[in-house]
């Protein structure tokens, strides 16, 4: 089932973040999102010691500094919600560069892209270490139910082939001398929509036909050994333990 498809966001390499299992690095970062979650926002310094760790992370894992920063742009709509928070919330006003802003509002900005953007950097870097197969099997090794996780590899396989398939059809278009440039096109649009759905369900088709052909019975084969060890299970703890402790002294220290 497209046992070579890679994922544009899966960094290939052999570092010992890479060679951990995938439940391993799932709790860990899931582990590591909560504890920056719960961190007072007041406590700035903490959240510059959370940066550090997920450099450190990026370090072991080989994963470019360049490349975090490009896929870190996803938390753009983010940001520009948090941007607006000082002029819109209410309470007690405070100046800044000329400018009377909401305090709380101040706060909830920054509280937003603080843990926003760790909890996003934490998220590029599972992905960048991972292949995403990988990452499913990690998941139902983690007890969810198979079902929701052969869908899941099913949308990821064949997104991609839905996706190549619309571009076919935009090629076919364009060939033809069709150009979308005002709404008198959305007929034509429509109908494409309609046809890639037709498509798309015949695929689907007969691909489980293939499938019970091949002896399928409900569950998908296992073509990688995920289990963890003891070992890997506890370097994959560093992450967690160590933010833990900065949430503490982040609670504990005034």
């Amino acid at each position: 089932m497209g046992a070579g498809h890679a994922h544009r966001l899966y960094l290939p390499g052999a570092s010992p973040v890479h060679r951990l299992p995938p439940q391993c690095k799932l709790v860990a970062v899931l582990a590591f999102v909560l504890l920056v979650v719960a961190t007072p926002r007041e406590r700035i310094w903490a959240f510059g010691v959370y940066a550090l760790l997920l450099a450190a992370v990026a370090a072991a894992a080989r994963v470019p500094f360049r490349t975090v920063a490009r896929r870190v742009v996803i938390e753009v709509p983010f940001v520009a919600f948090a941007f607006l928070m000082p002029f819109v919330a209410e309470g007690e006003k405070v100046a800044v560069l000329g400018l009377r802003l909401s305090e709380s509002g101040l706060w909830g900005a920054w509280n937003i892209l603080a843990k926003g953007t760790l909890g996003v950097v934490a998220s590029i870097l599972l992905a960048a270490t991972t292949e995403p197969r990988l990452l499913l099997l990690g998941i139902e090794r983690l007890r969810m139910p198979q079902l929701i996780t052969q869908i899941a590899t099913f949308m990821l396989r064949y997104g991609d082939v839905v996706t190549a398939e619309l571009g076919r059809m935009r090629t076919a278009r364009a060939s033809r001398g069709f150009e979308a440039r005002d709404i008198r096109a959305t007929g034509v649009l429509a109908k494409s929509v309609g046809a890639l759905f037709l498509r798309s369900y015949e695929r689907g088709e007969r691909v489980h036909l293939a499938m019970l052909s091949r002896g399928y019975d409900g569950r998908m084969p296992v073509l990688h050994d995920v289990d963890a060890t003891a070992a890997q299970w506890t370097a994959a703890a560093a992450l967690p333990l160590a933010a833990g402790l900065v949430a503490l002294a982040a609670w504990m220290v005034p």
